[in-house]
């Protein structure tokens, strides 16, 4: 009788599935994990840059594997579109489990993809093809954990359990950078770069197995279950979300009133900084992934405490909190930054800027995709040269015709006119200029390298916490805001489209589009405008138009 009912009392907890502590760190183990897939690529861009982009020029293959990472942010919201349709239809834990696969599957083979050197371009159209792989699983995949968690919360804790959703993308770039310090430190330096860079990829294999035996535990959402045993009408999730007004209006308010500053905001916060300290402040790369690391430690519980705020006071004040603090600190706090990393180069650039005099009909925006403009004019020569030193510089216009002028401080160095030059004579010309052009920059004090000593760590992580603090605070309440702004269902296919949409395009897409106005205008500051923008939108629609959310019956959305 004993053995009836305690077989009886174990199928009733089968029944009612794991508790919610077991839901809230299966969903936000296996998100992490995808994470550090995701953000491995990102890490190693220059890395990546070297081996599969090796026959074009420094700054365009950087250009080129910026672009790449982008790309797997590109095709987020198709694979959020397909995904959302299958959890809305056929339940998050199977959609999930699909897109974890899917991501732990393209990123072992990048580790195992032959280089530029070794089967020439088919290298980057494989890698291209993974990081589409990649982005289309993930497309799925932060909307179905976010949304199995919530509808697991009560309503009174709900940003905070979701929050821990949101400390993912910490803890899967905590993981991503662990790693590559680790095995970079076992390895060295030197057989890191030529085939170490792979080991971190590899390492997903054992991850995925991990996270998909931890999921497998898990049982569908009481919200999805209770739809399902409700029955009505057949659901058609692409209709009902985005060719109804009731719904369709919401997912434009998520995307415009909080994901343009989602994705503006955490991938400057994040990623942007990173390629300024890399490439332009000349921080070295290993102290550039110490300070990643020591910020994205710091930031981990912030995402938390941000969402358990936001139980208390509302999701949108803590949201426009993170806003404004970017909108305030973005430019004082790159400057900043300058002076704090890099000393020597602030001093330089106020004791002697550099000053680029040309013809502006002669001055192309210094970006080849395929390798093949020559960027032959004097002012592609000299613009070209400064850009590859990560010089930042003013324009000033020159007669038509003339031959373009670099004024560094009170020295001018003049470029040289390249068109009608075979490759061996433009080769040689560029070289001329640029061994002028850097001994002229080298005597006004313009260092090749941040010199460690006088980098201040302390100051340097304060001004990045700053940026973290907006970031989080942001980021942190926005699971359980979309997750409320929509109906059970079609929330996965709701919810997930804008915000695949902002983080996938205006945030994937963030380092190359503001690397690539920084080589267009040659400030070093004016790839910021690209943040600021998308961050100001978002202000006025969620001051204006976005409800407030907080306490809100998932069950009752609809009516």
């Amino acid at each position: 009788m004993a053995d009836k009912e305690q077989e009886a009392e174990a199928q009733g907890a089968k029944a009612r599935g794991p508790g919610l502590r077991t839901v809230v760190v299966a969903s936000a183990a296996g998100t992490a994990f995808e994470w550090y897939d995701f953000f491995i690529f990102g890490s190693l861009a220059t890395l990546i840059a070297r081996h599969f982009y090796a026959e074009v020029g420094e700054a365009t293959g950087y250009i080129l594997a910026l672009l790449t990472f982008g790309v797997g942010f590109v095709v987020r919201p198709l694979g959020a579109l397909v995904f959302g349709w299958f959890g809305d239809r056929t339940g998050r834990k199977t959609t999930f489990l699909v897109t974890i696969t899917l991501m732990g599957v393209a990123t072992v083979i990048i580790g195992l993809l032959p280089d530029y050197g070794q089967i020439g371009m088919a290298a980057p159209v494989l890698l291209l093809l993974m990081r589409v792989l990649q982005g289309f699983a993930l497309g799925g995949e932060y909307g179905g954990a976010a949304i199995y968690v919530a509808e697991h919360a009560p309503a009174g804790r709900r940003g905070f359990l979701t929050g821990w959703i949101q400390t993912t993308a910490a803890l899967g770039l905590i993981a991503a950078l662990g790693v590559i310090l680790i095995t970079r430190l076992v390895v060295g330096s030197e057989a890191f770069d030529a085939w170490g860079w792979r080991i971190p990829f590899l390492l997903s294999a054992v991850l995925l197995a991990i996270s998909l035996w931890i999921r497998l535990r898990l049982n569908e959402s009481p919200a999805f279950q209770r739809m399902e045993a409700e029955g009505g009408a057949r659901r058609t999730p692409y209709r009902e979300a985005f060719l109804t007004w009731r719904n369709g209006r919401i997912v434009l308010l998520a995307l415009a009133g909080i994901m343009f500053a989602q994705g503006a905001v955490w991938y400057c916060g994040y990623f942007y900084t990173r390629f300024f300290m890399e490439r332009v402040l000349k921080i070295e790369v290993a102290t550039v992934d110490q300070l990643v690391l020591a910020i994205t430690v710091a930031s981990a519980g912030l995402y938390v405490f941000f969402g358990w705020l936001s139980d208390r006071v509302g999701r949108k004040p803590v949201m426009l909190f993170g806003m404004i603090l970017a909108l305030v600190a973005f430019f004082p706090g790159f400057h900043a930054l300058t002076r704090a990393a890099n000393p020597a180069l602030a001093e330089a650039q106020g004791r002697a800027p550099v000053v680029v005099v040309a013809d502006p009909a002669a001055c192309a925006v210094q970006f080849d995709p395929v390798g093949k403009a020559a960027f032959s004019s004097s002012c592609d020569i000299a613009k070209s040269i400064l850009s590859n030193a990560g010089i930042g510089y003013d324009n000033v216009a020159a007669a038509p015709g003339a031959v373009a002028v670099v004024r560094i401080g009170e020295t001018q160095v003049s470029s040289i006119e390249g068109a009608g030059l075979d490759t061996a004579g433009l080769k040689a010309a560029r070289a001329d200029v640029e061994g002028r052009v850097k001994a002229a920059l080298a005597q006004a004090g313009y260092p090749e390298r941040a010199d460690p000593a006088r980098l201040n760590f302390g100051l340097t992580f304060a001004i990045l916490m700053i940026f973290i603090v907006a970031a989080t605070a942001l980021y942190g309440p926005q699971a359980a805001a979309l997750v409320e702004l929509f109906p059970t269902r079609v929330r996965y296919t709701a919810m997930s489209l804008p915000y695949n949409i902002g983080t996938g395009w205006v945030g994937g897409l963030l380092p190359a589009a503001s690397f690539a106005l920084v080589a267009w205008s040659g400030n070093i500051y004016f790839g910021l405008w690209y943040s600021i923008a998308f961050t100001l939108v978002s202000v006025i629609v969620c001051l204006i138009w976005l409800p407030e959310t907080r306490l809100r019956d998932l069950d009752a959305i609809e009516t």
